[in-house]
């Protein structure tokens, strides 16, 4: 005897082996009950959920010897033809293969006539979006009104595909997707009956890999045995799909929870040289990230007798809410953009170093890890104060520091980024003795200054000129534009910029800014920037000029002796926001 496939086998035959899909099975079973039968059924949802199941299900009970009853037999000539696909009032027509309006018609014109031997004669059209426009027009009107004896279930994967002129016409159910807690009890149930010793995490694999399709499930379970020798074990399964050992997901997220940038490294060059996946990688990271944030907040959705449950536990204990939101939300960019990548391995490495970067405690310069990968934390206190000692005449000028500086006496706390704070050097007690430490109420980050060419340029005051006409800003340019210059000397430049601007005051933002001036006049400059109301950007000089020039623009065309005619004499109008200044 052939073999028959783990989901033609274990297809269900009644409402009551049906799982995954209750709402749907109580609402018709309890139409079956009470007789309250419509005439038309669509049933949608992805593949593999249960829609041809159902149809199935639904036409034994319909037709089943023993009357009109949602618990078929089984056993009679009609159940039994409907399982094996001979029954001759039960027509399966596929519409991605038969879509015309001529299969359509052909299809009607045998419906007029009466059941051969059923109650009724039920047509099921699968894939029903397929139908062209004059297919559906054709159907609309016996859909309405159709024959007492005629009972249509039409499915379909893509609802939206549709016309509401036929979705109003029929009784609508919605089959979800199925749970992986729902597949993986439905395979325990499936392969105990069948003798098959199996591991329970290698279900949860399948079930997980089958996306809530449970002939997909069966499917991949039917090729796991196979795979395994008539056994289903993890280490088989994970081979199979690919997936990622559990256990370098855990030394992953370990690395992220200690800013362990050489041992992420590590990590990714062992999984490279055992070629696993790593776009399969990143969606199961971001599967474990998931369950590590539900874990914060409902410790008890772990059940007991999980492998890996104080692992779990202790991972989510380890890492803030918030930190675990962003490293999700990398991780999902990261796979979506592997692609992209220039190989896998760098797409993935890149994903993991930039949740690194971009961690809320993150505020340490590149420079600033130490040999193992972890980043010098630096207290509040001394990032607050900034020392550095005072350039002898002999000292170069690419290790004398530039300083920029935010006036705390200008801007509440919360007006201020916490961009801005940046670690500062160890400050010494020659650095004390000198007198060279900033005051407390001033809040500074630093930068190494790089080698300057000399130059005579004095800047005059006019910051438009300069920001717009002389400083290569790039990314900058953007915050130069918001920013007022309002007091200056050869060495110093204080800008303020208005709180609705200060967002754009970011440390890379200033650092850019710092450093097309230093290029620019071929010498240090000391930047301090206040937040306040009153600042007059170029910007707000730009808009003004602006709204100057769209009125002038405006009282022109109205003052035209040519468009005062048109308006006088064929009542034109001009339409709102169509006048455009030239310059």
């Amino acid at each position: 005897m052939s073999y028959q496939v783990l989901a033609r086998k274990w297809r269900p035959k009644t409402f009551s082996q049906l799982v995954g899909q209750d709402h749907v099975v109580q609402a018709l079973s309890n139409a079956l009950t009470q007789q309250r039968l419509h005439h038309a059924y669509l049933f949608t949802g992805t593949r593999g959920v249960g829609k041809t199941t159902l149809s199935r299900i639904l036409a034994k009970s319909l037709n089943c010897v023993t009357g009109i009853t949602a618990e078929p037999c089984g056993q009679c000539e009609a159940c039994l033809a409907i399982d094996i696909g001979r029954y001759v009032d039960y027509i399966e027509m596929d519409a991605a293969s038969n879509r015309g309006i001529a299969d359509m018609i052909s299809l009607l014109e045998q419906a007029i006539y009466a059941p051969s031997s059923g109650r009724f004669k039920v047509y099921m059209i699968d894939e029903v979006h397929m139908l062209t426009k004059e297919a559906f027009n054709a159907m609309l009107k016996t859909l309405e009104e159709p024959p007492a004896h005629i009972k249509f279930i039409l499915a379909t994967t893509d609802p939206q595909k549709v016309p509401v002129t036929i979705l109003s016409r029929c009784l609508q159910f919605n089959l979800r997707q199925m749970a992986s807690s729902t597949i993986t009890s439905h395979l325990q149930a499936v392969l105990t009956e069948e003798h098959i010793p199996y591991q329970p995490a290698a279900l949860q694999l399948i079930a997980r890999a089958a996306s809530g399709s449970m002939r997909d499930a069966l499917s991949l379970t039917d090729q796991a045995i196979a795979y395994g020798n008539q056994s289903v074990q993890e280490t088989d399964v994970r081979s199979m799909l690919g997936a990622i050992d559990q256990s370098y997901l855990f030394e992953l997220v370990q690395a992220l929870v200690a800013n362990d940038a050489s041992t992420l490294i590590n990590i990714a060059e062992t999984m490279e040289a055992r070629s696993i996946g790593f776009a399969a990688a990143l969606n199961d990271l971001a599967a474990l990230l998931h369950q590590l944030a539900i874990t914060q907040y409902q410790p008890d959705v772990i059940a007991d007798d999980h492998p890996d449950r104080d692992t779990l536990l202790q991972l989510s204990s380890q890492m803030q809410a918030d930190t675990l939101q962003l490293y999700y939300q990398i991780c999902i960019l990261g796979h979506r953009d592997i692609g992209l990548a220039p190989d896998e391995y760098a797409g993935f490495t890149m994903t993991l170093l930039r949740m690194l970067a971009f961690r809320p405690d993150a505020m340490t310069p590149v420079g600033g890890s130490t040999a193992g990968g972890h980043r010098t934390e630096t207290p509040a206190s001394q990032q607050q104060v900034t020392a550095s000692r005072a350039p002898t005449a002999s000292a170069s000028v690419a290790h004398v520091p530039i300083t920029a500086s935010i006036n705390a006496n200008d801007a509440t706390p919360q007006a201020l980024p916490e961009a801005f704070l940046h670690p500062a050097p160890q400050v010494t007690a020659e650095a004390v003795e000198s007198g060279a430490l900033a005051t407390n109420a001033d809040t500074h980050f630093m930068q190494q200054a790089p080698s300057l060419a000399p130059s005579t340029k004095k800047f005059d005051g006019n910051w438009r000129d300069l920001v717009e006409n002389q400083l290569k800003l790039g990314l900058a340019r953007a915050l130069a534009q918001h920013c007022e210059c309002i007091d200056y000397d050869e060495d110093h430049l204080t800008l303020r910029v208005s709180p609705t601007h200060k967002h754009l005051a970011s440390h890379n933002y200033l650092e850019k800014l710092n450093s097309a001036l230093n290029a620019h006049f071929g010498r240090r400059i000391s930047l301090k920037l206040q937040v306040d109301e009153e600042a007059n950007t170029p910007a707000k000089q730009q808009a003004v000029e602006k709204a100057e020039l769209q009125d002038l623009a405006t009282q022109a065309i109205m003052q035209d002796r040519f468009v005062q005619g048109l308006m006088q004499e064929m009542g034109a109008t001009i339409v709102p926001n169509s006048i455009k200044p030239l310059h």
